[in-house]
Parts: C-alpha cells; structure tokens; sequence
C-alpha cells in the first residue's frame, strides 16, 4: 500500500500541470462561449445560447463542412501514400530501414510554419513550379496553384502525413509473416492476400494512423492562412479571426468547444474500435 501511494505521488506533476495549463482555460473558454460582447467590445460571462446557434447558421456552417472534409480528404490521401511507403520501409527496408525512416522524419524536425512558406514558394504564379512550366513551354501563363482546395489539401497532407507512416510502420513490422504466407496458401493471388490478410492485420495502425492525422487537420489554419483564400477558409481561421480580428470572443469559444466536441467524438469512437479490435486479437 505504501509502495502504491509512493508511485502515486509521480502523478501529481503531470496532474497539477494538466489542471493549470488545459482544464482550467477549458473551462473558462466553456464559460465564455456562453457571454456576450459589451459596448467596449470585451467578452462578458453571461448565459447565452445563441452563439451556439450562430454557429450552425448558413454563413458559418460551410467552413465547418469544408474543415472536415478537407481533413477527410487529407486523410485518405496520406493512407493512400503513406501505406505503400510504410509497407515498403517495414517489409524491404532490411538494414537500411531506420536510414528510411529518419529521412523521413527529420525534414519534419522544420518548424511547420516554415514548411508551409516554402509551399507558397513553390506554389506562387511566379514560383519555381510555374517558372518551370512557363520555362518548359507547358504553359503560356502561370497555372493558378494558390488559393486553390488542392493547394490547401496538399499543404495538409506534406504536414501530417508523417503522422500516418510511423503507426502504419509499426503495425507492419509487427506482422507475423506466417500469416501473411499462410495467407498466400488460402487466398492465391497477391492481392487478395494483402486484402483479406495484411490490411486486417494492420488495422489498429491504420486506425492511429487516420485518427492522428484528421483530428489535426479539421483545426489546422496555417495552409488555409497561407496556400488558400476567402473560400478556403477552414474552422481554425474563423476561430482566429473570432478572437483577434472581430474581437468576439464568446463566439469564437462556442466555435472551440464545438470543435472540441467534434473531436471528442471521433476519439471516442476510435477508442472504442481500437478496444475491440484488442479484445478480437486476445
């Protein structure tokens, strides 16, 4: 018993840290998102619904709608490529596997923001890919790459997709290969076998793999902010504008915790099936 309250004590650190630094200004931003803006334009507690009304209205809830399924598309996006590369680095990486990975991982070691200006360097109508389209003859004029749906998804996908290689590669080199052989036995062809046998027995990767990549993405603002415009606007820059352009911070705290909630959510659910999934395996 004195043992389990002496390693009990190394909770509290990160207890106390949580409770100051996420739980307290959770629940002022929760108190908030019920207030309303006085005549001074400052944020008043308060008990008020309609900012949470005003969220589901026809102007804000397109920018809802597009933040996730642009995360959706970001998400199938790094699935689709980051599979094959994972695959590849666990399965023929051989000894040179952690030499593949840390290439990939240390260009991610850049600060994000920084990462994000060299997409609008390469991007811009008179960036490197239009230069060389123009210079190429492919084009008489620059090819609008800016401002665009795919401009902001790519901009999402280069940011996280390393979020999707790391579990994929994790939960394939955990594979026992006995079963994928075994597999060849039942199934015949190739791509049956990696249907029915090395995709089931890599779904807990794929599941963290699609969870740490779409709850990022639906409040991501910085690709919106820099590779987008006006009608690329995705939830994090109306909640930034919210806060710092428009000074209504009741309402930019309803648009957080809806978010949040949303979030929430999705977390659940994946919590949920990966609990399953475990519970299947034993």
């Amino acid at each position: 018993m004195n043992a389990h309250r002496f390693w009990n004590w190394f909770l509290a650190p990160g207890t106390l840290w949580i409770l100051v630094l996420f739980a307290a200004p959770l629940l002022l931003i929760f108190a908030l998102s019920f207030g309303h803006v006085d005549d001074f334009g400052r944020g008043v507690y308060g008990f008020k619904l309609g900012n949470y009304d005003d969220v589901f209205n026809s102007t804000y809830l397109p920018v809802l709608l597009r933040s996730v399924g642009y995360a959706l598309a970001t998400m199938l996006i790094c699935l689709a490529i980051g599979y094959p590369v994972a695959y590849y680095i666990a399965r023929f990486g051989g000894r040179w596997r952690y030499v593949l990975l840390a290439a990939l991982v240390i260009p991610f070691f850049v600060n994000y923001l920084v990462r994000t200006y060299a997409w609008v360097a390469l991007l811009a109508d008179e960036g490197l890919v239009n230069n060389a389209i123009v210079d190429l003859g492919l084009s008489d004029a620059p090819v609008q790459m800016i401002n665009t749906p795919w401009a902001v998804i790519g901009g999402l996908v280069y940011g996280y997709i390393i979020f999707m290689i790391l579990p994929l590669y994790g939960s394939i080199e955990r594979m026992d290969q006995s079963v994928v052989e075994a597999g060849k036995d039942l199934y015949g062809s190739p791509l049956q076998t990696f249907i029915h046998v090395t995709i089931p027995a890599t779904q807990a990767g794929i599941l963290a793999g699609c969870v740490l990549v779409f709850l990022p993405s639906v409040g991501d603002f910085v690709s919106a902010q820099l590779l987008g415009g006006p009608d690329t606007y995705m939830v994090g820059n109306l909640i930034q504008d919210q806060f710092f352009a428009a000074s209504n911070w009741p309402f930019g705290a309803a648009l957080t915790m809806i978010m949040m909630l949303f979030l929430s959510v999705w977390m659940v659910l994946y919590l949920r099936r990966a609990a399953k999934g475990e519970a299947e395996v034993l």
